[in-house]
């Protein structure tokens, strides 16, 4: 199909090459040659009256028109993708359609696990690509249908909405000596800790709130990579680990583990549910969204409560 002389099939490639800014990749996400992804390179100068792409060193660099082509030619693409090749009537039952969801894997864990099995309840032929948090702009790009993630990461100009408020307890091993049935601040500082290092940077998941509110450091002993791992790791030391209230009431049931109010007041973790704002009137889109907020509506309903008391505040 041509729209005023531009055949609209070399979008999509213009829109991966100035992606990937690489033939060799490019080619193989279009699944053409790299000889036959030159050549739509080469159209595409020609009808741009551009180079788009160009060598520099081992690497090729878009040119500044190329930069400001690539909103507008994602835009045009997921507007297409959008209100166009998907279908306005939706059937659960018969549905095959392909949904890619970042998560953390506490999300997972403590939603998305349980979410799944009730969707192939009703939706038996839906399928679920998974992602770890990384890159946000795979949602800006429309490479991911949906993103759960904590308010401080809520993109502008896309659609959002508050699923659920999480607090933080304290885990530790049923046979740590040092800590009773209460955890006070100065056994709280005393203790080793264990935590998470986020993303490529590792960045801890809640460190720099603890050093901007109470000016101290946690003594940090053991960092990992998920928040899966934080109660394992506890199993054996006399060590404390600051994680979410679901996640640890989930392991407590199968771990030797006591659960404890933390000593020093956290803010609760607000998590938020994020789509591109082409998705905002898909059917589907929409049809998977209510089935997550119903569920988390039944389980905050049921959701059991740990006292909170002798809680440090700042002055």
């Amino acid at each position: 199909m041509r729209f005023n002389h531009l055949d609209l099939n070399l979008l999509v490639a213009l829109d991966v090459l100035l992606e990937e800014q690489n033939i060799t990749r490019a080619a193989e996400r279009l699944h053409m040659t790299q000889s036959a992804t030159s050549g739509v390179l080469g159209r595409l100068r020609t009808f741009f009256e551009d180079e788009l792409l160009v060598q520099v060193g081992r690497k090729m660099q878009p040119t500044p028109y190329a930069l400001e082509l690539a909103k507008p030619v994602r835009e045009v693409l997921l507007t297409i993708r959008s209100s166009i090749t998907t279908k306005q009537v939706f059937d659960p039952a018969s549905s095959k359609r392909n949904f890619k969801l970042m998560a953390s894997d506490y999300l997972i864990t403590v939603l998305f696990s349980q979410v799944i099995q009730k969707i192939h309840d009703q939706a038996p032929n839906i399928t679920f690509d998974m992602i770890a948090p990384s890159d946000a702009d795979l949602l800006v790009r429309g490479e991911i249908d949906l993103m759960i993630v904590p308010e401080r990461y809520i993109i502008a100009g896309h659609p959002s909405q508050l699923l659920f408020e999480e607090d933080y307890v304290c885990v530790v091993w049923q046979g740590n000596t040092l800590v009773g049935d209460h955890l006070s601040l100065e056994q709280y500082m005393d203790l080793g800790h264990i935590s998470v290092g986020l993303g490529r940077t590792r960045h801890l998941s809640i460190e720099d709130w603890f050093m901007n509110q109470y000016g101290f450091n946690r003594r940090l002993e053991v960092i990992t990579h998920d928040f899966n791992t934080l109660p394992q790791l506890v199993i054996g030391t006399q060590r404390v680990a600051t994680m979410h209230r679901r996640l640890a009431l989930l392991y407590a049931q199968y771990l030797p583990l006591r659960i404890l109010p933390a000593p020093v007041h956290i803010p609760p973790l607000r998590e938020f549910m994020l789509w591109h704002r082409s998705m905002d009137g898909d059917p589907m889109h929409r049809w998977l969204r209510e089935r997550i907020q119903e569920f988390i509506a039944r389980v905050d309903a049921a959701k059991p409560s740990i006292a909170k008391r002798d809680t440090f505040h700042p002055k």
